[in-house]
């Protein structure tokens, strides 16, 4: 699957970042590059609308990490918007792991990751 990006200023220092598609380890780099635009010039906060995001693999999160630590050297603050039910439960369980290694590799953890979204999108179609 693919990744496109739209981004827009909402207003002054406030930026609107909507990822559609699969954000992974193919597409990361689309997102980065375009975060990395917009963290020049230094934003308050950056909000990304999730609605049309299916898929997310631990290199999108740390893209969104890494948004977050950049806007906090300056006080500023990352919004999630509506996350499908699959993306949240990636989010939750990363804001759930111990701060100690528990996955041998990212492959690992990817692969815990994909399964958790299949799981959930599974459940939701009954």
């Amino acid at each position: 699957m693919t990744l496109t990006i739209t981004s827009k200023v909402k207003a002054a220092g406030i930026y609107l970042i909507t990822p559609t598609g699969s954000l992974d380890s193919n597409t990361y780099s689309i997102l980065e590059g375009r975060v990395d635009m917009i963290l020049k010039d230094k934003p308050k906060m950056i909000a990304f609308d999730m609605q049309n995001l299916e898929y997310i693999s631990s290199m999108g999160v740390r893209v969104i990490a890494k948004v977050q630590k950049e806007l906090k050297k300056n006080q500023g603050q990352v919004t999630l918007l509506h996350l499908q039910p699959q993306i949240k439960k990636v989010f939750d369980i990363i804001k759930a792991l111990p701060s100690d290694k528990i996955f041998a590799s990212l492959a690992e953890l990817d692969a815990y990751l994909d399964h958790m979204q299949k799981k959930v999108k599974e459940d939701l179609a009954g």
